[in-house]
Formats: structure tokens, C-alpha cells, sequence
């Protein structure tokens, strides 16, 4: 009976990993071989790495998993993907409801790596990339901003709590005013060094701007989402990429009881709160396809809250298919296709009926300059989107 695969889980906190070994035979039984405590630094990497190679078997593949805890599994990873070593990143959720269909009951660092070995032996996870400089750097800046528009939104609340207070405190509100001042100048500098890094790449400038051409998608919805997402470098088909942002819809039915459909929220929730705002925005300044979207779904029924959620996640779709295909954004639904033929055809055709396609009247938007998100002014009276399909 001959092992097939060696699996390496790593359970990782701030401080420490813990690791398990683990290899599958042709009968498909994991059987633990190790397991062990490093330190989570460089001198622990390079003790895991001799650890690995005095229980492995040189001979056969061997893949490492771990969990996207926040940013503690990063340089772990590089390290790995610097000895050319296979390695899949999981989200937390996945490797704990994983454990649980093992029967682990109990959760601690070491179960939760002997979980992880398990399903690296078993199961064939999508192997890391690493996010290129430019797309860390990027999302380093659009998550500072975020956390600083956090801020000025809590001093704000507090100024406004203290303009209506019984006895107002002259000196706090001013305290209060000059941090908002200096966030503001803070938000300010970390814009002005987006646009530095964006217009030093050339490719990255224009498959950008052709997102932005999008009224109601300003740079830095556009830069958030492509950070979050590594340029979409891992995803091979929309629903990859939904699922990654938690648009996916999960539903609860058993017998005769139906539960509540909703959307899963087990992924990247930056990208859910950054399409917030800008679906709103399509809807009033693009009109057209985004329009049309929204009053078919509100006259079936659905709330207004679900509605915008789908207007989400079908602009996170359009900007994928800008970026993959490279191609600009044409309100009059004309593309160029890979193979240079210039023939009009939809991106999305709106489906009302089964095998009908329903055509979209272009529309006018009386002009308006009420800022976006991005602070971008919405000017033009656009013209009808290309349609979107509908799977209902």
C-alpha cells in the first residue's frame, strides 16, 4: 500500500503555528505522522521546513494548508511560495465547518491543524497566488482610507452629539474638529498616492479607467475592488468570484418548510461595502439597463434592499468582464471580441421569458452634478447599458 499525497495543516495565530503532518494511502485513510509548534517568524519557518523534510516522503506531493487569518498567514505563505512549495489559503469558515463533518467536536490550535492536514489529504484546494506589489500596496492604501473615513464618521456623530447637548464644551468640540481636520488632510494624501500608483503602471491605468467610465464608479470603488480580488487573478468564471464576495445565495429548505433565502456574506465583506453606494448611484445617473434591472425586480416583488444587493453583484460581474476581456465600457452595448471582429454583441442579454431576449429602449437622465461615492460628478445624461442576464 503506497501513500498518494502528504498534506502539511497549519493553524496559525500571531505568535505561533501549529502543524500537523499527514499522508493518504490508495484506500483513502489519512493517517497523522506529526505534529508540532513553531513560532511564527522567519527562524520558525525555516525550523518547519527541516521538520517537513525529515517526516516527508521527497517522492510524493506534498501541499500545505492554512487559513486566511487576517494578515498572519502572509509571510508563512511567501515564505512557502519562495521554496516553491504548493499551498492553499482557505477561508476560516470553510476548514471549521470541514472539521466539524470529521466529527471533531472540540476546537483548540491543534485540532483545528489536524483538521486542516485532513483536508488538504483528501480534498484537491485551489493552489495561492501571491498578490503582486502593486496590488498590495493598493489595498494597504484603500483599507488606511477606510479605516480613517471610519474614524471621521464617529468624530463627526460626537460633534453632532455634543452641537445639541444641553451645555455645549467649547475646547471638545474643538479638539474634536482639528482631528477631522487632520483625517481629512490624511484622506486626502492617501487619494493623491492612489493616483500616483495607478498612473505609474500603464495597463493597470487603462483597464481602470475603463471601469470608471461607469457613472456611479469612481477610482477608488474601482481600486478597492480590483486590491481585494488580485486584479480577479484567481477566479476562472463569475461565480468564483461571487462566492469570494459573498453574493452567493444560500437557501434553508427541508419537507415542507422553506426557509428565508438570502445572500451567504462568508467572503470579502470590503467588497460588499464598497459596491454599496454605487448601486444606488447606477441606478439614478446610468438609468438604462440598471434601471430596467431594478424595476423588474421591485414589481416581482422584492425589497428595495435586495434589489440594490443584486444591482452589487451584477457591477462587480460588468467590472469583471471589463477587466478579464480589457475592453472598454460602451453604454451602447458594442464590444470588440478577442478574435477582432467588431460586430455589436450584449454582454449580458436581460432574459424576461425563456428563450426571449427583451431589448432595451435607450433612455435619457436629466443631468445632475450630485457626487458619488468617489466624489465623482455625474454631469451626462448616459444612454442605455448594455442588458444583463437574469437566471430567474
Amino acid at each position: 500500500m503506497s501513500n498518494l499525497k502528504q498534506s502539511v495543516g497549519i493553524d496559525l495565530s500571531k505568535d505561533k503555528l501549529d502543524v500537523c503532518f499527514s499522508v493518504i494511502d490508495t484506500t483513502q485513510k489519512v493517517t497523522i505522522k506529526a505534529t508540532r509548534k513553531f513560532a511564527n517568524q522567519i527562524k520558525g519557518f525555516q525550523e518547519l521546513n527541516e521538520w517537513v523534510i525529515k517526516h516527508g516522503d521527497p517522492s510524493l506531493p506534498i501541499v500545505y494548508v492554512m487559513e486566511a487569518t487576517g494578515v498572519y498567514y502572509e509571510q508563512l505563505a511567501w515564505f512557502l511560495y519562495r521554496q516553491e512549495q504548493k499551498i492553499s489559503v482557505i477561508l476560516p469558515n470553510k476548514g471549521r465547518q470541514y472539521a466539524q463533518s470529521l466529527g471533531l467536536k472540540s476546537k483548540n490550535d491543534k485540532i483545528d491543524s489536524i483538521g486542516l492536514a485532513h483536508m488538504g489529504a483528501q480534498q484537491s484546494l485551489s493552489l495561492w497566488q501571491p498578490m503582486s506589489k502593486v496590488f498590495c500596496h493598493l489595498r494597504t492604501l484603500t483599507r488606511e482610507h477606510e479605516n480613517l473615513q471610519q474614524s471621521k464618521n464617529v468624530l463627526n456623530n460626537q460633534l453632532h452629539a455634543l452641537a445639541h447637548a444641553q451645555f455645549e464644551s467649547k475646547p471638545t468640540q474643538k479638539r474634536l474638529q482639528a482631528m477631522v481636520n487632520l483625517i481629512d488632510k490624511q484622506i486626502e494624501s492617501i487619494r493623491q498616492e492612489i493616483t500616483l500608483v495607478v498612473e505609474s503602471d500603464a495597463a493597470l491605468k487603462r483597464k481602470l479607467h475603463y471601469i470608471t467610465q461607469i457613472k456611479g464608479i469612481g477610482l477608488l470603488t474601482a481600486v478597492t475592488v480590483i486590491s481585494e480580488t488580485n486584479g480577479f487573478a484567481l477566479f476562472e468564471n463569475q461565480k468564483q468570484l461571487i462566492s469570494y464576495a459573498g453574493y452567493d445565495v444560500i437557501e434553508k429548505q427541508s419537507g415542507k418548510r422553506i426557509g428565508k433565502t438570502k445572500i451567504s456574506k462568508k467572503g470579502n465583506y470590503r467588497i460588499r461595502r464598497i459596491l454599496h453606494l454605487p448601486s444606488f448611484n447606477v441606478v439614478r445617473y446610468e438609468g438604462g439597463m440598471f434601471k430596467t434591472f431594478f424595476d423588474r425586480l421591485i414589481n416581482n416583488g422584492k425589497k428595495k434592499m435586495q434589489t440594490y444587493v443584486a444591482i452589487q453583484k451584477k457591477l462587480l460581474v460588468l467590472m469583471y468582464t471589463l477587466w478579464k476581456k480589457d475592453i472598454p465600457y460602451n453604454a451602447h452595448h458594442e464590444i470588440k471580441t478577442a478574435s477582432g471582429n467588431n460586430e455589436p454583441k450584449p454582454l449580458f442579454p436581460v432574459v424576461f421569458e425563456k428563450n426571449q431576449v427583451a431589448m432595451v429602449e435607450k433612455k435619457e437622465v436629466a443631468p445632475t452634478s450630485r457626487a458619488t461615492q468617489d466624489e465623482l460628478p455625474c454631469n451626462k445624461s448616459p444612454q442605455a447599458l448594455f442588458p444583463v442576464e437574469q437566471s430567474y
